[in-house]
């Protein structure tokens, strides 16, 4: 049987006083997401500095028989970064390792330790004349490392797709402390197997990324913004067609958003005003972006000329500054805000065919609408790549003690209906722990059997991250 303190000495002496934390006082902000979600304290929290103390952090750690809980920057939704309640696991903390270890502006690459915070590496792209085109609600605090680990999304994925495809090269610290050194630079390299793609989106159960290579794009020199107005869900998607053809590959963001989540977004952040000089049910917020003479403004009022003749747009606004654009931007992110001070609410991650959009929306509303009348449905996304976040309040009369379990019940009918779409139970946010029992009722035999494989392979001792995306064994 471990000694415990004897255990928790060792890596103080290794980490020092400021790496090994372990009173609850300072442990609390390690025990806590962006959803306020809490499970219960950890063992400690490990904060190494860099590589070779995560590495021995973890050797230790395996040779005792500690389970391990790597952690980023504390803004996932899926409680797959929080200690478990039993408060023997070990947080591992990669906030120290926040170094941006090199940059290549003619090969398009910056190398950066994991615990790097999102935007700070887009600014030290931008320093270089180029773009790190991750973007994400959270960048400003959640860090390089988790986005792997989640294999994140966001607003640009349809132009640049997902962290995977933004990831050249890994180190990672493997479940007994070896390290896997594959920091490639190489934008061509078709050596068989390619195990790093194997950690984009294990959620840290496979090893702890310590360090990555990753893509960066030229710096967009323009671009342009626009709010508009539309009459219905398949008006979004039919003037999403004709965008992605007129405007190729400078359609960087087209997000779809319902009246109620202006309606949100003004609660949470009482400068902004209405964009529109009237209110519509549903709003598109759609971005072109390019470098270099091509003129955006005449191709963006151009597609809207095209999609008022079509009775697809009804009004809109178009940003003419920098300013501007950000002001538009501004109500996709205060709307979350406005969601979370509703308090109890679900929130889903879904994927769908782009195509299915309006057919799913109209179905799932209906499915959730007939089971509980007074909910109130909030449904939003990522048009260009299918990602919908099907959000439901509860009714509001319904005691606080009684809304989780109708949120789980409504969210049972609602993955249903996505499984008539052939859709993703998560585009973007993982599996985690709230996810898990409905990820694996929905795994086939054989795909239970492989990843249990590749679990079991890169960790025989359950001990990295146990019980996130698939159950422990024991259990």
């Amino acid at each position: 049987m471990t000694d415990t303190t004897s255990f928790l000495n060792e890596l103080t002496s290794l980490l020092g006083e400021r790496g090994l934390l372990r009173e609850p006082g300072d442990m609390a902000r390690y025990v806590s997401d962006w959803a306020g979600v809490t499970l219960g304290m950890p063992l400690a929290v490990a904060r190494p500095a860099n590589t070779t103390e995560v590495a021995e952090v973890v050797r230790r750690c395996y040779a005792q028989g500690i389970a391990m809980t790597p952690q980023g920057g504390h803004s996932g939704l899926v409680a797959g970064a929080l200690p478990a309640a039993s408060g023997q696991e070990l947080v591992i903390s990669l906030e120290r390792l926040n170094n941006v270890r090199a940059i290549d502006p003619i090969n398009f690459t910056i190398t950066v330790d994991a615990g790097c915070i999102l935007e700070n590496v887009k600014l030290a792209a931008t320093e270089h004349d180029c773009d790190f085109p991750l973007s994400l609600g959270a960048q400003g605090s959640c860090q390089i490392g988790g986005n792997i680990a989640t294999n994140a999304g966001g607003l640009n994925v349809l132009r640049y797709g997902m962290m995977r495809e933004l990831v050249l090269g890994l180190e990672v610290v493997l479940p007994d402390g070896r390290v896997l050194d594959s920091l490639n630079a190489l934008h061509k390299d078709n050596r068989g197997y390619d195990l790093q793609q194997l950690f984009l989106g294990s959620e840290g159960t496979l090893g702890i990324v310590t360090g990555a290579v990753l893509k960066l794009s030229p710096r967009p020199t323009q671009n342009r913004t626009a709010l508009l107005g539309l009459p219905s869900v398949q008006a979004v998607i039919d003037l999403y067609s004709l965008a992605r053809r007129d405007c190729c590959d400078l359609l960087t963001a087209f997000e779809l958003i319902p009246r109620r989540c202006i309606e949100l977004a003004i609660e949470a952040t009482p400068e902004l005003r209405d964009p529109l000089e009237s209110a519509y049910p549903w709003y598109v917020l759609m971005e072109v972006a390019a470098t270099g003479p091509v003129d955006l403004g005449a191709m963006l009022e151009q597609l809207l000329e095209t999609g008022m003749a079509r009775d697809l747009v009804l009004d809109g606004a178009l940003a003419s500054s920098a300013t501007q654009s950000a002001q538009l931007w501004q109500f996709r992110e205060s709307m979350l805000e406005g969601q979370r001070r509703r308090g109890e609410h679900l929130r889903t991650d879904i994927s769908i065919p782009i195509s299915a959009i309006p057919d799913f929306v109209t179905r799932a509303s209906e499915v959730v609408m007939n089971a509980s009348p007074e909910c109130e449905i909030i449904a939003y996304g990522h048009v260009g790549d299918g990602n919908l976040h099907f959000n439901i309040l509860p009714p509001t009369a319904l005691p606080d003690v009684d809304k989780k379990a109708h949120l789980y019940a409504l969210e049972e009918q609602l993955f249903d209906v996505l499984d008539e779409f052939h859709g993703s139970i998560s585009a973007e946010h993982g599996i985690g722990r709230t996810k898990q029992a409905a990820y694996l009722a929905r795994l086939s035999p054989i795909e239970r059997e492989l990843l249990s494989g590749v679990k079991s392979l890169f960790d025989p001792k359950g001990l990295m991250n146990p019980g996130r995306i698939l159950p422990n064994p024991s259990t």
